[in-house]
């Protein structure tokens, strides 16, 4: 029987490395909002029954007046998340329904993850309790120290962490519970909690297309890749709004 799955979509953070005057989380891509790309992708899948999407108390009334619409037709529960990533899944983390199995929790501004990935992740999870999808590094990484080169990185069997990262519910938990023997300013994702408690975090090989959008320069890459998808086949003759949405 498959597992039942809640996503939780982080959206609260200040997103200062962005500039400009709309935190990129809200800021539009190949004609849609960067986070409303995000849900959609947790949204319309099957075995998810539940999207929690955490945001800044700032952005509460813009949230509503540009996309309460939209948000009450996908049925995505909002609430007030913290300023740190950590914080925002604790919150989330109170509000899972009774019955969900797995939970992913995924970057508002990685709106470019396929389909295809978040089947094999949430597969993975279910299998082996933990897993996210990471891709290989491929450049060539440096050490510096004062403006200088120390040492170049061996990349052997380094991969870059990415999302959604989807984990069993109770151990995810049993993990956040474990917060306060952790120090906070090495907590960059919700697999460091996992692996801190000794649990093996399984990887699904992505590549460099799940990107996230973190300056202003990733929008027109993000929209490229967008662009370069297969546009879903609609059964039927299609209409002005099914075109408006590709």
């Amino acid at each position: 029987m498959s597992k039942k799955v809640a996503a939780i979509i982080c959206a609260a953070g200040p997103g200062s490395r962005f500039g400009g005057k709309r935190k990129k989380q809200f800021v539009e891509v190949a004609g849609r909002a960067v986070f409303m790309r995000s849900l959609e992708l947790f949204a319309n899948r099957d075995n998810v029954k539940q999207v929690l999407l955490g945001i800044s108390k700032d952005d509460a009334e813009t949230l509503k007046v540009n996309w309460g619409a939209k948000l009450s037709f996908f049925g995505v529960q909002t609430f007030f998340g913290g300023a740190e990533r950590f914080e925002t899944v604790i919150k989330a983390l109170d509000l899972i329904k009774e019955g969900i199995d797995l939970v992913a929790v995924h970057d508002a501004c990685r709106c470019c993850a396929t389909d295809q990935l978040i089947t094999d992740v949430i597969a993975k999870a279910a299998e082996t309790g933990a897993a996210i999808p990471a891709a290989p590094v491929i450049a060539t990484i440096k050490q510096v120290r004062d403006g200088t080169i120390v040492r170049t990185v061996d990349r052997a069997g380094l991969f870059e962490a990415q999302t959604p990262q989807v984990f069993d519910l109770a151990l995810l938990r049993k993990a956040y519970a474990n917060l306060p023997n952790v120090d906070k300013t090495v907590v960059t994702d919700d697999a460091f909690l996992v692996e801190a408690i000794g649990h093996k975090v399984a990887i699904v090989e992505s590549d460099a297309s799940n990107i996230k959008i973190t300056r202003p320069g990733d929008l027109p890459i993000a929209e490229a890749i967008l662009k370069s998808k297969p546009k879903p086949k609609i059964e039927g003759p299609r209409g002005p709004f099914d075109e408006a949405q590709w």
